[in-house]
């Protein structure tokens, strides 16, 4: 279970976020979607432990984040940045094997119980046969599932990803989403999602969490945040929200 209470964060003198509280189940999705500039990566780093909290607390199973050791939190969460730069020498393995460095020995040495995870992670994003290849060889779609695959192999309960649908096309986006969302239910995970995409929030999500110049806006199941009110007075622009032709979610249209 995740517990954010009263969590603000600083920018300097700017109040990046202000008093955000919720709370997220195992097995759940929640999305956060708002406006640019609206807080939502600076939650994810903030939940990560990169950024520090000006107040309020996050708990992870019970326990206070900023009371754990790196390595401790290392095994409680694991993060899929927005575009990283991944070293394009180290082929796919090596790269999902850095997942497994809070488990690693005094030594630093893997073991082949750690191979055997990080093949079964690229296994379970469907990537094993890109074990041997080169990073930088890789697309951007097969890059994103091997940071997923990365993030697997880390064995956390907590999941969090930023943006990972950007500079992806239709296909990599639903491709990633589904995967997520399987994951999700088949690991009991619980996963925290940035996206700017508001109908693919509406077709993943368990939960939507709106952010708005810092501030928790909103918070609720898909169809009570995604109406045209809320999403047309909070993105200022006109939108029309209509049942999905061939889902059961919203589908929003700006006007």
């Amino acid at each position: 279970m995740v517990n954010v209470a009263n969590l603000s964060v600083r920018y300097g003198p700017r109040l990046a976020l202000q008093n955000i509280s919720f709370m997220m189940e195992k097995g759940e999705i929640l999305v956060l979607v708002g406006p640019n500039g609206s807080g939502k990566s600076t939650l994810i780093r903030a939940l990560s432990g990169i950024l520090p909290a000006a107040s309020g607390a996050v708990r992870l199973s019970g326990r206070l984040m900023n009371s754990l050791s790196p390595t401790e939190r290392a095994r409680q969460l694991a993060v899929v940045p927005q575009s990283p730069q991944l070293p394009p020498a180290f082929t796919a393995l090596e790269t999902v094997l850095f997942g497994r460095t809070p488990y690693l020995n005094f030594l630093g040495q893997l073991s082949p119980r750690d191979e055997q995870i990080a093949r079964d992670s690229l296994a379970r994003v469907d990537a094993l046969a890109l074990a041997e290849r080169r990073v930088g060889e890789l697309s951007g779609g097969e890059q994103q599932r091997i940071l997923l695959a990365r993030a697997l192999a880390q064995q956390t309960p907590l999941l969090l990803l930023d943006e990972p649908t950007s500079h992806l096309d239709i296909q990599h986006q639903m491709t990633l989403m589904e995967l997520t969302h399987a994951l999700a239910r088949e690991c009991n995970l619980t996963v925290l999602i940035a996206l700017h995409d508001l109908n693919l929030a509406a077709r993943y999500a368990d939960r939507i969490a709106l952010l708005e110049s810092g501030k928790l806006k909103a918070i609720g199941k898909p169809a009570e945040i995604l109406t045209s009110q809320i999403i047309s007075q909070v993105y200022g622009w006109p939108v029309q929200v209509i049942q999905h032709p061939f889902h059961d979610s919203r589908l929003v249209l700006p006007r």
